[in-house]
């Protein structure tokens, strides 16, 4: 080995060393931080609400290890086994009896509105008026046809679920203004903002479970409009409440087109865990990747965040107005802060996280019952890694995989909203 090539291979350790030092740091004053926001919202919440909510900080380990309630294991594991060093210490661990008083207290099957430090205008409180607390959805029905005799047959239904922090216009802005006038007579579009999200209902005592979005899909889509067959388009996170609602119907569902699935396999007991750090490992470069550790892996701070941004954001949205000289701001920047912290936070971790445990089920069920599954991704994704939809295809040999060159989790759908609904329209011919 010449001086050169030893020197250039020093100089590479050097760095990376240098590099992990300075992560180590960085993510040891974040857990402290971290903790000290716990305390910080704890007495807040008991001055200004009378009672602090249950946060992740305490310690559920023994508990789950001999319980056999159904609910826990829906949790996913990533709540309280996530690495905190003053954490693991034993600083903010909470009993077991004072979270089931709290429980009691928050859990109760009561659907308050929001938290002192959630948004309150009318625009995030909409939800409130319903009284049945039902998603809001977004319906396009069939045109009706030229010709008579066409008068009156049945249009096949198809549900688009929406990804983390979206709503159901990532599907009416893109997708449906590009379908053929032939698929706007046949098919009936329904575009569902999530549970938590858009103008959904962001109840502060719900878990967001896979159980509670695909619930509320059922009670406020499925069964209100006797969706008896159907097709599924999903993104993202919405992938994975699709393959649950799928499995779920396997004998209604026609098709089930999932973009960008953050698929990780289920094999042992640290699925959750598995998926949080390919997702979201502790990295300080780029920094979309230290934005979603750093959301990912601190709850008080990420309210923080949520509390600057989200509940100020018709002061932000002016704001960008201004400095833009826009009037109308793009629709992801709006969906951007619809949502609270409980919804945010629990979303990811339960849904995305915590659904890694039953992704593998959900496929045997399709697989079994022959529902046609198409995989689409970019080539270029650097939010959902290469290997999810490899994975997802050894699980589910018949699954048709597309790659799309040179996009990423967004652009494999934006900037080509004609090539992919016509996509999608073959599909559904096709079934």
């Amino acid at each position: 080995m010449s001086l050169a090539d030893f020197s250039a291979k020093w100089l590479t350790k050097s760095a990376e060393q240098l590099i992990s030092i300075i992560t180590s740091i960085v993510f040891l004053v974040l857990d402290f931080l971290d903790t000290v926001f716990c305390l910080i919202y704890k007495y807040l919440d008991e001055h200004i609400e009378g009672d602090a909510p249950t946060c992740c900080c305490g310690n559920r380990g023994k508990h789950k290890e001999n319980s056999k309630d159904d609910k826990d294991d829906e949790l996913s594991d990533t709540f309280y086994r996530r690495k905190n060093l003053f954490r693991d210490m034993g600083f903010l661990r909470i009993g077991r009896k004072q979270l089931e008083e709290s429980e009691r207290k928050f859990g109760g099957g009561r659907w308050s509105m929001n938290r002192w430090s959630d948004c309150g205008c009318e625009s995030c409180l909409s939800w409130v008026s319903d009284g049945d607390h039902r998603l809001h959805f977004v319906v396009k029905e069939p045109s009706i046809a030229a010709d008579e005799n066409c008068k009156g047959m049945p249009s096949e239904n198809v549900v688009f679920l929406h990804g983390f922090l979206c709503s159901s216009s990532f599907w009416t802005q893109t997708v449906f203004p590009n379908l053929s006038e032939q698929a706007k007579q046949n098919y009936r579009l329904i575009a569902v903002d999530l549970l938590g999200f858009g103008r959904s209902p962001k109840p502060r005592n719900c878990s967001y479970t896979l159980r509670d979005h695909v619930g509320m899909i059922e009670k406020s889509v499925v069964h209100p409009l006797n969706l008896s067959s159907f097709h599924l388009v999903a993104h993202s996170m919405g992938c994975i409440i699709a393959l649950a609602l799928a499995a779920k119907y396997p004998r209604c569902v026609k098709s089930i087109t999932i973009v960008a699935p953050p698929y990780f396999p289920s094999g042992g007991n640290d699925a959750s865990l598995n998926a949080l750090t390919k997702l979201a490992g502790k990295k300080l470069w780029p920094p979309l990747a230290f934005g979603s550790s750093f959301m990912s892996w601190y709850e008080h701070l990420g309210r923080f965040v949520c509390l600057i941004f989200c509940r100020n954001h018709r002061i932000w949205e002016k704001i960008i107005k201004f400095v833009t000289f826009k009037r109308d701001l793009h629709f992801l920047t709006i969906d951007l802060t619809r949502h609270t912290h409980q919804s945010a936070w629990s979303s990811m971790h339960n849904v995305i996280c915590g659904g890694a445990k039953f992704l593998d089920s959900y496929l045997e069920v399709l697989s079994e019952a022959g529902v046609r599954i198409n995989v689409i991704r970019g080539d270029r994704d650097g939010v959902v890694p290469s290997e999810c939809c490899y994975n997802l295809k050894l699980k589910a040999p018949k699954a048709e995989m597309s790659t799309v060159r040179n996009t990423d989790h967004g652009t494999v759908i934006f900037g080509r909203e004609k090539e992919f609904a016509h996509y999608l329209e073959d599909i559904w011919a096709s079934c």
